[in-house]
């Protein structure tokens, strides 16, 4: 996705008309679009949704303190929803459309009829379709930011946050990589499905997030087990296989090179989870599902931004980095760093987004296939893997890749640091970025008096069940006055 070939001309959508059957003619199937794409692309767009509904609302709905699951689990629709009705209001336009400077594009709708009809940008689909695929990617990047502030951040502030970050942050990063128009594009980086635009991103800006939202209770910090384990690896099952429309999707073709980036994908994360499976069972003497969970998560990041531009052996190694480096500074270099305990990162968005995102920009740069970026963006020889670069004797192509590769690391960084602590400031002077510690001793009842699980039966809380609504026998039930059979 960070470089797209020049679509193939088109003529402008003919205008709608009541034209009688049976005249050889189908409007809702034009000469410039290919009914294979359009449904692989509508397909993709929905596995990739479905990565955050359902599958991160009950990952972090399982993987938190029970008093924490609807709250975190509220974030995540709340975010998707906002997301979508943003995005088609100006967020689009802002990331793929006219340039309104080198870095960012010019806010407009996206919900003409004429343009929703007409061909995308870029491959043989509507822009409804495109729009629709890249609402969903926004979406989950803003999602994956909520996971570094679970458990403390008051919900109003989180409802500002959301649209604002998008609109200030987001479009920035998407426009300047992905939009032919962007800076960084027309240098060469290569993003192929969003290791820099959406997991570098969240990662950071999660991170710095949290440091002004500020830590959970002491007691959450030191103890936080998952109210429900399985819960979250079915979760963690929709992210793995949703995947498959993350990183297929973007070749913008039902391609040779979206198959290849399928397989990389799984292959990639397959690695990873073992890896980081072993660590854990070499260091720490437990295979830990939990950790088998963060392995597989940074493999799917790490192979994100070189899914279909590596070979499968490629792959492979990512895999074995993604599920090692993370580890390390996760579980060594975390817990020596002043500045990373001190920042509370409830799902370690920064070791699992954040740096496999950064390591995985930084790897496409050494193993980016020069053929394979051919069968991808249509310009033998521009993008050329460093590794290739020392085998065609063009190692200056190489270094230079590798350089833009860290170029770009830089600048994500740089925005969302600046931009996430802006509106962050901007944010607590309406409300407050962090729940009261009252609040967060009770949890959801305090934040949306609504509870996860009925411990005392038939859906009420205790309150309620002890009620006159309730009838009598149950009421006596409930305080011990009849005998239980």
């Amino acid at each position: 996705m960070s470089y797209i070939p020049a679509p193939v001309p088109s003529p402008a959508p003919a205008p709608l008309l009541n034209l009688p059957s049976g005249l050889g003619f189908d409007e809702s199937t034009p000469p410039w679009m290919s009914k294979a794409d359009n449904a692989w692309q509508l397909t993709a767009a929905t596995l990739v949704g479905l990565q955050s509904i359902p599958g991160l609302v009950i990952l972090y709905g399982g993987g938190v303190k029970k008093k924490w699951a609807v709250n975190s689990a509220f974030m995540v629709i709340y975010a998707f929803a906002c997301v979508l009705f943003c995005w088609v209001s100006w967020g689009y336009r802002m990331s793929f459309g006219e340039e309104l400077v080198p870095f960012w594009g010019k806010a407009n709708i996206a919900l003409e009829q004429k343009f929703l009809l007409g061909p995308a940008f870029i491959g043989k689909f509507p822009s409804a379709t495109m729009v629709f695929f890249q609402s969903v990617f926004a979406s989950i990047t803003l999602i994956l930011i909520a996971g570094a502030l679970l458990g403390r951040m008051n919900f109003y502030a989180w409802m500002m946050f959301v649209p604002l970050w998008l609109t200030f942050s987001y479009t920035f990063v998407a426009f300047s990589i992905w939009c032919p128009e962007g800076f960084l594009f027309k240098k060469g980086l290569i993003d192929y499905s969003g290791g820099f635009v959406i997991h570098l991103s969240a990662g950071v800006a999660g991170f710095t997030a949290a440091y002004w939202v500020g830590p959970r209770l002491t007691k959450d910090r030191e103890r936080f087990p998952p109210n429900n384990i399985i819960l979250m690896l079915a979760g963690a099952g929709f992210l793995w296989m949703g995947w498959t429309g993350f990183n297929g999707g973007d070749p913008y073709a039902a391609s040779t090179d979206a198959s290849l980036a399928v397989l990389n994908t799984h292959l990639c994360t397959a690695t990873s989870l073992l890896t980081w499976l072993a660590l854990d069972i070499l260091y720490l003497g437990k295979a830990s599902v939990i950790g088998a969970v963060q392995g597989m998560i940074t493999g799917l990041v790490c192979i994100t931004p070189a899914a279909g531009v590596v070979q499968g052996w490629a792959a492979v190694i990512m895999g074995l980095c993604s599920g090692s480096i993370p580890w390390f500074t996760m579980m060594v270099v975390h817990k020596k760093s002043k500045l990373l305990q001190k920042v509370d990162d409830t799902m370690a968005v920064f070791h699992t987004h954040a740096i496999a995102g950064s390591l995985g920009g930084i790897l496409t740069g050494l193993f980016a296939e020069p053929h394979l970026c051919n069968l991808f963006a249509g310009s033998y020889g521009q993008f050329v893997g460093l590794f290739y670069g020392f085998q065609m004797r063009q190692v200056g192509t190489g270094l230079r890749q590798v350089g833009i590769q860290l170029l770009g690391i830089l600048y994500v960084m740089t925005i969302n640091v600046i931009v996430t602590s802006l509106i962050c400031v901007v944010i607590q002077l309406v409300v407050p970025l962090r729940m009261s510690d009252e609040d967060m001793e009770i949890g959801d009842e305090a934040a949306h008096g609504e509870e996860a699980y009925a411990i005392w039966g038939d859906g009420y809380r205790h309150e309620s069940y002890l009620g006159d609504e309730l009838p009598a026998t149950k009421r006596k039930a409930a305080t011990g006055q009849v005998e239980m059979t």
